[in-house]
């Protein structure tokens, strides 16, 4: 496996464990956060898409899909650049900006990766 499909999977295994929390005890989660609790059913709807996004994410590593951990760099930065949006215009609690750090700091390392990876199979 490759360093980068392996940088993806670990994020997979990031998001089923936050899809699962969110989706089965998500108060527990966001008073962690000191986020107030919420009844609404959002926030397990945010799981679940967390989860399903870890699936994507599992397949296209077991099959070094390199488009998709691409395009996953980008799109990690791009949450961490929209949650810290959020709480610094008020619409949110400023502990996302903590998932933003997460996505931000995960990114990187698949970048990171797919570089060292490239250098080793001569395609960078």
């Amino acid at each position: 496996m490759s360093s980068s499909a392996f940088s993806a999977k670990v994020f997979a295994v990031y998001l089923f464990l936050a899809g699962a929390v969110l989706i089965t005890v998500p108060n527990l989660l966001l008073s962690l956060l000191q986020i107030p609790p919420t009844p609404d059913v959002w926030i397990r709807v945010v799981g679940l898409v967390a989860f399903m996004i870890g699936v994507y994410a599992w397949v296209a590593a077991s099959h070094e899909f390199k488009p998709f951990l691409v395009a996953s760099v980008y799109t990690r930065f791009i949450v961490f650049v929209a949650f810290t949006a959020f709480a610094l215009a008020g619409l949110g609690n400023p502990m996302i900006i903590l998932f933003g750090l997460a996505d931000l700091a995960g990114g990187i390392w698949t970048y990171s990766a797919l570089r060292a990876d490239a250098r080793w199979d001569g395609t960078l």
